[in-house]
């Protein structure tokens, strides 16, 4: 396999892991993770960035008990009242929601959370002001998110993009002790995983268009 075709295969193959081994994960690939975090590309490079790695397990369940709430609140119903989203049988629909439950359930088990922030408090130097979230703002962090999600499959580690926090974000961002004007944007739980990597197999049909939006790519 060449370098181009290790790379392809890393990103047909990460999906999101949802089930995962309590076992600690060793410090030196949290910190090839991180290194990974910080080479994505930033808005304006401000790189007003932050990333909190989470291993306290009483902070991990308290953010596990809002978690639940925004399942409960939200996303169950939505699982049990909608219909599969194309492409996707009733039974893979079903799947996906038993193992939405069962990462909510056990979210906090999860050995390492790398939760990713954007600081929007006043700076200094020529770019200094005061920054305010807005809806381009996910754009200088999702990135790194990406590169997270990125490493830890090459890592032959298990890990899922999850904004469900925030529903309930001002009570998690104060468990994590973030100051004014820093907000956490993902929690990415990390573990080695109970099930296997991909294929992630999805269509181009109906989702790639020429030109404009009326003109379907066949």
């Amino acid at each position: 396999m060449n370098e181009e075709d290790g790379v392809f295969d890393i990103l047909h193959t990460t999906r999101a892991m949802r089930r995962l081994k309590s076992d600690p994960i060793p410090e030196h690939l949290v910190q090839k993770i991180l290194k990974a975090a910080v080479a994505a590309p930033c808005g304006g490079n401000r790189q007003n960035w932050g990333f909190i790695v989470v291993r306290d397990p009483s902070i991990k369940r308290q953010i596990q008990i809002l978690y639940q709430k925004a399942f409960d609140e939200v996303v169950g119903p939505r699982y049990a009242s909608s219909e599969p989203p194309p492409g996707v049988t009733k039974d893979q629909y079903q799947r996906q929601h038993k193992a939405v439950a069962y990462l909510t359930e056990h979210f906090h088990e999860a050995p390492v959370w790398i939760v990713a922030c954007l600081d929007f408090r006043p700076s200094e130097g020529p770019t200094q002001g005061i920054l305010k979230p807005n809806h381009t703002s996910g754009a200088s962090i999702y990135p790194a998110v990406q590169n997270i999600l990125l490493a830890a499959r090459a890592l032959g580690l298990g890990a899922t993009l999850t904004t469900r926090h925030s529903r309930h974000g001002d009570q998690a961002d104060e468990i994590l002790h973030l100051p004014n004007g820093v907000y956490s944007y993902a929690i990415i739980p990390i573990g080695f995983p109970m099930g296997q990597f991909g294929p992630v197999r999805r269509s181009l049909s109906g989702v790639v268009y020429d030109d404009t939006w009326d003109q379907p790519r066949k």
